[in-house]
């Protein structure tokens, strides 16, 4: 009897201590957070209405929430396993464009509620480059994710994942819900819409389940993820819990309505009744004050109609644009003259990003939607070909992958041509390179990302886009790099692009001095290995930090190529990698990357490597073959070629003239 009475008080003691540490620190809900006093940095804020607003549209920023104390997450002072505990909350996703990426929300325990070394865009606010991965983050997170980076490993645009430590995700699933029959339902996070999100961690089986589903409907009893993984070696012992999240390109906001927690216990139900609402989409319902207001100002629109008349007309002449019958077909890709220039305020000196040898380029925002871009203007005095080249602006306007910049669209003046670019905030790789009084030195690893994003970049354009394009100017400052020091290949202004199985068709010889590869001057057709040949010029460029033509010390020019090459010859390659790295380099990397360049920018077309190739030999999926030391220097393909067409290529370009150009020389 004494046994049962004592079983029965343990019982009953337990119990009251559950539910008193879950009416306290262990449990907390927000069915607004007016009066929350939460931590916030950032972006992040609390609207009137009583809505969390981890972003506010800004673009490349990021924004964090959290509850305002730590809570425990391990019982017997930190020794023992992490408890179980449960949260529920319920976000909404604003895009400015619906089919575009918004990023996304990702819910967070962390030990810290410091992220001010992580980045916005893809990095979601939760990690940097360096940081993404390591096991000392002590981080569990659930991200609601709406862009696809093949660095992390995602699965699509729009997907929930199980994180730990690190933006590759444990375990993760298209963003969706199982119905009552256990029938899967298609979720998108950008649809505008509210939706419930719980997270479940269970200590006893050490699963971790995640469900979503609309905020209309209850708890689906199937979750959208159940993983099995022991937060005891990831969680400390006091832990913060709350929100980060992130803008890139592109317009958008990402909301919290409501959230609940608690340690041990199912969390607490949220009343959606009490929730704000997400913001108004649309114009707002007309007020009684604009219903008198609107008739007085009908009549002051018409007493002004006469004055806006003449001042059309003056502006008219001042945005007047060319256009053809043939454009109506293009029409979703051509810019109106005036966007273009409100966005550059009038493609003023401030806005001037750079000068080339086929125009300048500036800096602007497009009205309305914000979004930065690059304008390139072009002079051209002739409307022969121009139907043919819009054409393939807008067809490669519609190339998408992350290592080039989008070609957004184009618009036509009388005598100018002007083409719209996506905006990279770090500007060109040249500028890395060549002008390091006012840039920072880029670190190997920097360097080698690089060359591997253009690698991927070129491949998708050779070979996985619907169509070939061959660029036909690769080169350092056709090189952008984004936020997140990634490296995009710009500048289509010169690019074409025919049919897979046909062959180009012969064209004028373009590109820049250093990089054109010199069968160019027999066949004036541009491919794929011309490309090639221009990358090998690239990637020995970004590892010695010399340009493709350089003077030495008594003013001889020397070919880049031809330097590395007696180098290698001389068994000294590594002496030739940038002296600015300090030695600070991987020298099978380095030496890897050096003898590819010379590999790809070997004067025999059929000795230079595919696109695909080179990303194997990148990647070290398969190792790069033995090089050949005979018939590789341009002296020699001189010789070689003098009736084949090499004497006029020479001639055409005295500035690379091989009388005026020393290969033998070691030290520039």
């Amino acid at each position: 009897m004494n046994i049962t009475i004592s079983v029965l008080l343990l019982g009953v003691v337990q119990t009251l201590s559950a539910l008193v540490r879950g009416a306290g620190d262990d449990q907390f809900i927000y069915s607004s957070f007016t009066s929350a006093n939460l931590t916030m940095d950032g972006t992040a804020t609390v609207r009137p209405a009583g809505l969390l607003e981890l972003t506010n549209g800004t673009l490349q920023l990021k924004g964090h929430a959290f509850h305002p104390t730590p809570l425990r997450f391990r019982e017997s002072g930190g020794a023992g396993a992490v408890r179980s505990f449960s949260t529920s909350f319920v976000f909404g996703i604003l895009s400015a464009y619906p089919d575009m990426s918004a990023h996304g929300i990702i819910f967070v325990v962390s030990p810290t509620t410091d992220f001010s070394t992580a980045l916005a865009s893809q990095y979601l606010g939760l990690v940097n480059v360096t940081s993404n991965g390591d096991e000392r983050n002590r981080i569990f997170a659930v991200e609601l994710d709406t862009l696809q980076q093949d660095e992390f490993r995602d699965i699509n645009d729009n997907h929930v994942g199980v994180d730990i430590n690190s933006l590759i995700s444990l375990d993760s699933s298209d963003a969706g819900y199982y119905d009552d029959e256990g029938s899967f339902k298609n979720l998108s996070l950008i649809s505008h819409e509210e939706m419930r999100v719980w997270v479940d961690y269970d200590a006893a089986s050490i699963r971790i389940n995640v469900t979503l589903a609309p905020l209309s409907l209850a708890k689906p009893a199937k979750p959208l993820i159940s993983a099995i993984y022991n937060l005891s070696s990831v969680l400390t012992d006091m832990a913060y819990v709350g929100f980060s999240s992130a803008t890139g390109s592109f317009n958008s906001r990402h909301y919290v309505l409501g959230w609940s927690f608690a340690m041990d216990v199912p969390a607490p139900a949220i009343d959606i009744t009490k929730l704000p609402k997400l913001p108004r989409e649309g114009p707002k319902a007309r007020s009684k004050v604009l219903e008198i207001v609107l008739p007085i100002a009908s009549a002051a629109v018409v007493f002004c109609l006469g004055t806006a008349i003449i001042l059309l007309m003056r502006r008219r002449r001042k945005y007047s644009e060319l256009r053809e019958d043939w454009e109506v077909e293009f029409g979703p890709h051509r810019f109106p003259y005036k966007d273009l220039h409100r966005a550059t305020e009038g493609f003023r000196n401030k806005n001037l990003l750079g000068v080339g040898g086929f125009g300048r380029v500036y800096k602007g925002v497009l009205p309305i939607s914000d979004l930065d871009i690059a304008v390139k203007k072009v002079s051209h005095n002739s409307s022969q070909g121009m139907k043919e080249f819009i054409a393939e602006v807008a067809s490669l306007g519609r190339l998408q992958h992350r290592n080039l910049v989008r070609l957004l669209g184009y618009c036509r003046r009388k005598g100018e041509l002007l083409l719209v670019y996506e905006y990279m905030s770090n500007g060109s790789l040249d500028k890395y390179l060549y002008d390091q009084d006012k840039r920072p030195t880029l670190s190997w690893p920097q360097r080698f990302k690089i060359i591997k994003d253009i690698a991927s970049g070129l491949l998708y354009l050779h070979e996985e886009w619907e169509k070939v394009v061959i660029h036909r100017d690769i080169k350092a400052s056709n090189v952008l790099l984004d936020s997140g020091m990634n490296g995009r290949l710009g500048d289509f202004g010169l690019a074409r692009l025919y049919n897979h199985g046909t062959d180009p068709q012969s064209t004028h010889v373009v590109g820049t001095i250093g990089y054109l590869a010199p069968e160019l001057a027999r066949t004036s057709k541009a491919t794929p290995l011309t490309d090639v040949f221009a990358f090998g010029t690239f990637i020995l460029e970004v590892t010695c930090g010399r340009r493709p033509i350089f003077q030495d010390a008594i003013g001889s020019q020397i070919m880049l190529v031809d330097w590395v090459l007696e180098h290698w010859r001389g068994g000294t390659l590594a002496d030739t990698v940038d002296a600015n790295l300090h030695g600070d380099f991987i020298v099978s990397e380095a030496c890897l990357v050096l003898e590819l360049g010379l590999m790809c920018s070997h004067p025999f077309v059929n000795a230079r490597p595919s696109m695909r190739q080179v990303e194997q030999f990148l990647s070290k999926e398969v190792p790069l073959p033995e090089l050949r030391p005979t018939n590789m220097s341009f002296h020699m393909l001189a010789l070689t070629t003098q009736n084949q067409g090499f004497d006029s290529y020479v001639q055409s370009y005295p500035s690379s003239s091989m009388a005026s150009i020393s290969t033998t020389s070691l030290a520039p």
